[in-house]
């Protein structure tokens, strides 16, 4: 229930004289609606006839625009990121928000620089709809430089595999093997239908690129390919190779907690089930293939970028017996 005023009881509700203007006070926000009681009656009503267009409306609006334009696990990331953005702005209407308002969220999201990263990123796509509608005069996003993550440099080797793989349940033993011998993604892996295994090989269209390629068969993926097929029998009706008893693919969560869980008994820290990846791909460069190919790059270059830091050297140190007819002579 909203109190009486004791002043200015002519004036509308939420409106104020103050400092020789009359403003509108809504949500700690003053908006100015000018000097005089005509001006500043017409502006509250032109004001309050408008619909509401907070940022909470704005980024469900521009997110549905960038919606058909980016991945399915790329979108989940944005929906993460939309919400974190809603409740930062909640009180803020577009042109409220000043690249000051979004210095400060950088500064309050330090501690997380991905996930800063990440707000920052849909916070520019966002303004830059707001613009090109008219909503705002200029993007306060752009000009605040991302935090700098730290690139991961994690490689498993194939000891720390086989105690994971030691501690996995079958289902997820398959889906290990699958990751290491196709190269790809775990969404890619999981949503593998039954018509993409082909007679060359298992076809895969990346959920993130779009890249196209076709793994071909080896004994070893044949027989990782029964392997699944067996783990249901002929009981449940799916059009997935991978699949709960619904029929559905599994779920990412879900197959990331059943990991997490075999990485905790095996005793191997910071291993990610995306690490196999990249396992996958420095095997491949090591046994003479194709990484660039396998992992679906565009380029050699994106290929060296992404296995450089992740790659150990194996070098030749000096010899004794070299360092000894060195002496001799």
């Amino acid at each position: 229930m909203t109190r009486p005023r004791k002043t200015d009881r002519h004036l509308p509700q939420c409106v104020y004289f103050k400092h020789g203007a009359y403003w509108l006070v809504k949500k700690g926000k003053w908006a100015r609606l000018g000097t005089s009681l005509p001006s500043a009656l017409a502006e509250y009503g032109r004001r309050v006839s408008e619909p509401s267009s907070g940022m909470a409306e704005l980024i469900d609006t521009a997110l549905a625009t960038i919606r058909p334009r980016i991945a399915a696990t790329t979108w989940s990331q944005y929906q993460t990121a939309a919400r974190k953005l809603k409740n930062i702005f909640a009180e803020f209407s577009p042109e409220q928000v000043k690249p000051k308002h979004v210095a400060q969220m950088k500064i309050g999201l330090a501690e997380t620089p991905n996930m800063c990263n990440r707000c920052l990123s849909v916070l520019r796509q966002v303004f830059d709809y707001a613009l090109e509608q008219q909503m705002v005069e200029s993007n306060p996003a752009i000009g605040v430089k991302r935090h700098q993550e730290n690139k991961r440099k994690r490689l498993i080797c194939s000891e720390e595999y086989g105690a994971i793989y030691a501690a996995a349940g079958p289902r997820l033993q398959v889906i290990m093997d699958l990751l290491y011998l196709t190269g790809q993604r775990v969404v890619d892996v999981l949503s593998i239908r039954y018509a993409d295994l082909r007679e060359e090989g298992i076809y895969f269209e990346q959920d993130k690129t779009d890249a196209r390629l076709t793994v071909r068969w080896t004994p070893e993926l044949r027989a990782v390919v029964d392997r699944a097929k067996a783990l249901h029998g002929d009981n449940i009706r799916a059009l997935t190779l991978l699949h709960n008893r619904r029929g559905k693919a599994p779920d990412y969560r879900t197959v990331r907690d059943q990991w997490d869980r075999a990485c905790e008994a095996a005793a191997i820290a910071d291993a990610d089930l995306r690490d196999l990846r990249a396992m996958a791909g420095t095997a491949a460069k090591a046994q003479g293939k194709n990484p660039t190919a396998l992992l679906g790059h565009t380029s050699p270059a994106m290929t060296a970028r992404y296995l450089r830091d992740k790659e150990v050297p194996v070098v030749d140190g000096p010899s004794f017996r070299q360092r000894l007819d060195v002496r001799q002579n």
